[in-house]
Formats: structure tokens, sequence, C-alpha cells
């Protein structure tokens, strides 16, 4: 059976979780953040669990000895990332919130310098420099006196903190790598997350203050984000991931933006605003700037020349 290219599964993803971000701001007058969280990842975990039980039961004892370290992966990828990032969808658009995600990579050599560590090298720095720059430029709607006066869009603020949280989360599977397996890790992650959940999804559904309206938009939703945007695109982006290599397939993080510009405005009516695909384009080159190896890169043209 011919194995399924990495390019595919790798686009595969990311259009599954530029999806996520749409349906998030689509249903957000339908279900509140902490209970659209709560639901999905419910849905991921009954989905999920008849694949990963088995190798659950084979690798239990040498997950248990980092039982502390799942329960962080848990509160900053499962709990932390995707409630923050649903809160601040009912404050920012879809497009304005997977800009500001793309800059992801950037937070994580930024933590990496910190807690790591690890140094930069002249080119990251420079495509730090830039993607920052790109992201406050949409925080600011391109505007100087938004970045002096701060008036930034409380949302995009949200964003930020999700993005850390999920770089965190990035930082612990790439130290851990070695010593926790995929599949176990992922489905304890999710139990974790949604015991942390509870009581917040609780406190929604008992509050006078919160409705909740149940529709097939908001049940297909759940299920979109539960199974394809949680399960197939995780899936789907590992397998990428094992197959091209971290580096070459962190590029693809800046397809989401794309495809989540694209369904934001066929299906919700959202527009392309000026500073957003400005400071998206800064955004991307200096990610692009940052993951690429400047000696590969000599190497691979002082070839081309011999060749």
């Amino acid at each position: 059976m011919k194995k399924t290219s990495p390019y595919i599964l790798l686009v595969l993803a990311t259009l599954l979780w530029g999806g996520n971000f749409v349906i998030g701001r689509a249903i957000s007058s339908h279900i509140p953040p902490f209970t659209l969280s709560f639901l999905r990842w419910c849905t991921a975990f009954i989905v999920f669990f008849p694949f990963a039980w088995p190798f659950l039961k084979k690798e239990w004892n040498q997950i248990k000895k980092y039982w502390g370290i799942v329960v962080l992966m848990a509160f900053t990828g499962v709990a932390g990332f995707n409630t923050l990032l649903y809160i601040a969808l009912h404050y920012t658009t879809s497009i304005n919130a997977s800009l500001v995600n793309t800059s992801t990579p950037i937070i994580i050599y930024i933590l990496s310098f910190f807690i790591l560590r690890e140094r930069f090298q002249q080119h990251q720095l420079f495509g730090t420099i830039l993607s920052v720059s790109g992201v406050f430029f949409i925080l600011s709607k391109g505007s100087l006196m938004n970045l002096v006066a701060f008036t930034f869009n409380v949302g995009d603020l949200i964003v930020i903190g999700a993005v850390i949280c999920w770089s965190i989360y990035s930082i612990l599977v790439k130290q851990y790598a070695s010593r926790l397996p995929g599949y176990s890790t992922f489905l304890l992650s999710i139990a974790f997350g949604i015991v942390m959940l509870f009581p917040f999804f609780i406190y929604e559904i008992t509050s006078s203050n919160v409705q909740i309206v149940w529709s097939l938009q908001s049940i297909s939703a759940i299920l979109y984000i539960g199974v394809f945007a949680s399960i197939v695109a995780f899936i789907a982006w590992n397998t990428g991931v094992v197959q091209l290599g971290a580096n070459k397939a962190g590029v693809f993080i800046n397809l989401i933006p794309v495809f989540a510009a694209i369904f934001a405005i066929l299906f919700i009516g959202e527009a392309l605003a000026w500073y957003q695909a400005a400071g998206g384009v800064f955004v991307i080159c200096g990610v692009y700037l940052s993951t690429k190896n400047p000696r590969k890169a000599a190497v691979e043209k002082q070839n081309l020349t011999i060749n």
C-alpha cells in the first residue's frame, strides 16, 4: 500500500486547523468557550480511546514516571491553548487570531532561549524581530496611535496568551519526545485536560448569565473540532512530521491563516483588512527566516554550482 505524501498530510492538518479558527468564531455566540473546549475534548477522547488504549496498556509503566510533565502538557496544550483561543474569538476575528497564531515558532525560539538556554543565531534573531513587528502591526491595526496608546483588541492579546501556552507545550513535547510515547501521552493529556476544564464547564452551564444555543450548527461544530481538528489533524500532522522532519514541517503552520482567511471570507462574511495582509506577510517572512538553515542553504547552493 502506497504511503500518503507527507506534504498532503501537513496541508490537511493545517486546513483542518484553519477551519477550527473560523468555526470557533462562528459559534462564539452559541456556545461559551469553556463548554466548547470541554465538549471538544470529550468528543476527541471518545473517538481516540479505542485506538490509543492498546498503546497505553503497554506503555503505562513508562508514562507514569513523567506524570507531572503529562499534566503540564494537558494544562498548556489541551486546556489552556484551546480555551484561550475560544475566549479570544469572542472579541477578535478568526483571520486576526490565525495570523497572530503564526508567531508560534518565534515564541518557541524566545522561550527556548530563556528555558532551555538555546542561543539565537543571527538569522533567527532577525526573523524574530521581523515576525514580532508583524504581530504588533496586526494588533495595532497599522496605526501608530494605537501602538503608542496600547489600545489593542483584548481578543488579540488573549491569542498571544494561547500561543505562549502552545509554545510551552511544544517545548515539552520536543524535550520529552524520546521518553514519552505519542499516542498514549496524547490520550492522557486529553483526559487530564477534561478534568481541568470540568469545573469551568459546570460553572458555565449553571450560570444564569450564560446561554447555550443547541442547534444542528453547534452540534456539527463540536463534532468537527472534536474529530477532525483534534484527532485527524493530530495524526496527519505527526505522521507528516515523522516523514518530513520537524524543521521542514514547521513552515506549513503558515498555511493556517491562509485557509482561515478563505473560510472566514466564504462562510462567515469576514473581510481581509490591509493591515492584516501586510502584518501577515511580515510574520510569515520572519518565521521563514527563523527556520531556514543558512549553512544548509549555502551547501546546497555550492553543490548546484559544482553540478
